[in-house]
């Protein structure tokens, strides 16, 4: 039963996670405003607890010796593929999470959107999420062929 909960958890992060980094890229497209800022806040914090839950589970899944041996998936192309996906997701969330960081603060410092979010800024934000979600979707693609033991 663990198997199938952990395998279920780290499915149901991962397509928590794609949904809210797409739609808080699809609220930064939108013209600056707080309510477009809100939803942005929102669907990051979705994004960061679906990034924490994708992670644990699949470390638990990797080291807690639940599925294959850790050495199956270190001797796996595709797994290997995964991971390095995973880390460039990772690696292109420094820049919207310290951008959004900022944005907060000023947020409930009281300033109006328009004072610290530019348009670029948010296309860049924005950008970024869609792209981390087609790494993602790449991942999956990965997985699936790991999961039926190519790259072995």
């Amino acid at each position: 039963m663990l198997r199938i909960t952990l395998a279920s958890l780290h499915l149901l992060a991962l397509s928590l996670g794609l949904m809210a980094v797409v739609l808080r890229g699809s609220a930064l497209r939108e013209a600056v405003s707080a309510e477009a800022l809100r939803r942005a806040f929102r669907m990051d914090m979705i994004w960061g607890i679906a990034a924490a839950l994708w992670l644990v589970t699949g470390l638990w899944r990797l080291l807690g010796h639940v599925e294959k041996p850790t050495a199956y998936y270190f001797a796996n192309h595709w797994f290997l593929l995964k991971m390095a996906l995973f880390v460039l997701i990772f690696l292109l969330e420094f820049g919207p999470m310290t951008t959004l960081l900022r944005w907060r603060k000023a947020f409930r410092n009281g300033a109006a959107p328009s004072s610290f979010v530019t348009a670029a800024a948010a296309k860049r934000v924005a950008i970024i999420g869609h792209v981390q979600a087609t790494l993602a979707l790449l991942m999956i693609f990965a997985a699936a062929a790991m999961a039926r033991g190519y790259g072995a």
